[in-house]
């Protein structure tokens, strides 16, 4: 359940772009890339595109030590007018439980206007969800 103020992600958005990289952290780079041109074309202001980029690198640092050997990163974005869903996941055969207490949690947090963690399909998925100046920082 969302905070006061948050936007809840959907969960049966088919995302509009998918990225498949290998489960290794010299990939982030690619997908915070990608992040920052989806946002910049749904207009984006430079602060929010920056708030952007760190989530998706924080979400990567969530679930990139939970991934299988040999297994993909995942980012899939759907975006809509005014608000870009992004979901970062990989394989994970047995995943750690969120911490919500961890410092990335508290960035992603802080940074999107929602933020979920789930695992599903075995799979290990973190959710964000932005809106153009919706963080308030």
């Amino acid at each position: 359940m969302p905070q006061p103020g948050q936007v809840e992600a959907p969960t049966d958005l088919r995302p509009d772009v998918e990225l498949r990289l290998p489960a290794d952290g010299a990939y982030v780079s690619v997908l915070r890339t990608l992040t920052a041109g989806l946002a910049a074309r749904l207009d984006f202001t430079i602060d929010d595109i920056e708030d952007l980029r760190i989530a998706v690198g924080e979400a990567c640092a969530m679930v990139l030590p939970e991934a299988d050997p040999g297994s993909d990163l995942t980012g899939r974005f759907a975006l809509t007018p005014g608000r870009l869903v992004i979901s970062v996941a990989v394989t994970a055969s047995q995943p750690s439980p969120p911490d919500h207490d961890s410092f990335a949690w508290q960035v992603l947090t802080t940074l999107a206007s929602s933020a979920t963690m789930s695992t599903a399909e075995g799979e290990l998925v973190v959710t964000l969800v932005m809106a153009p100046d919706s963080s308030g920082l």
